[in-house]
């Protein structure tokens, strides 16, 4: 049971737009690499610097409760590996890595399948921010002096994209996955990110946040 999604969803109440990515894409193989390609700049706005990317993994890049990489994005994740290496390439799963990962068995696989970290999180997403933060914080590498130069890339809006948010980073939506969402809880996303884009509301300008 993921008690952090259900206990940080009541954020939504006073802050709606804490759900909506910066960018969306159809699917993983459609990331932008670098990232950064993806946002335009505008006359004297400052220039987006992601220099760290956090992968969610089930339905992003793999299939859900798979411990490698979908075979049609191997290309785009050897892409964004070198784009984003060592420490700059991080995945965030709710399952890999948490205390649902009896003796971390799936972090372990999929590190061996992927040659990318697991992060090891106490609490799952959105609420291990803090664990990504002191994690990229501690390895020199990651090149990361704020959290604007973070980006987040996963296909749940309550989890991938308000962790992103909630940090202050940018977050990238995959919006259709592998296979299609047929849970409560995804119905309930999408529908709200309709209904909000519909009424003008936006995602958080994270470079507006640490200006």
């Amino acid at each position: 049971m993921n008690i952090s999604g259900t206990v940080n969803v009541f954020r939504l109440i006073r802050d709606p737009a804490l759900c909506l990515p910066q960018h969306t894409v159809s699917t993983f193989n459609h990331l932008p690499v670098p990232l950064s390609k993806a946002f335009t700049q505008k006359d004297g706005q400052k220039e987006v610097d992601i220099r760290a990317v956090i992968l969610d993994k089930d339905n992003c890049f793999a299939v859900p409760h798979s411990n490698e990489v979908y075979k049609p994005y191997c290309d785009k994740f050897q892409e964004l590996r070198r784009a984003y290496p060592g420490s700059k390439l991080l995945i965030v799963s709710n399952t890999a890595g948490t205390a649902s990962d009896k003796h971390l068995s799936e972090a372990i696989l999929l590190e061996k399948n992927t040659g990318v970290k697991v992060l090891q999180h106490s609490t799952k997403k959105p609420g291990c921010k803090s664990e990504v933060l002191t994690y990229l914080a501690s390895q020199p590498d990651s090149g990361v002096t704020n959290p604007s130069q973070i980006a987040v890339v996963g296909d749940r809006l309550f989890t991938d994209i308000m962790m992103a948010n909630m940090m202050g980073g940018y977050g990238f939506w995959v919006r259709d996955g592998i296979i299609e969402r047929k849970s409560f809880f995804a119905r309930v996303e999408d529908r709200l990110a309709t209904f909000l884009l519909k009424r003008g509301y936006v995602a958080p300008d994270p470079q507006s946040q640490f200006e």
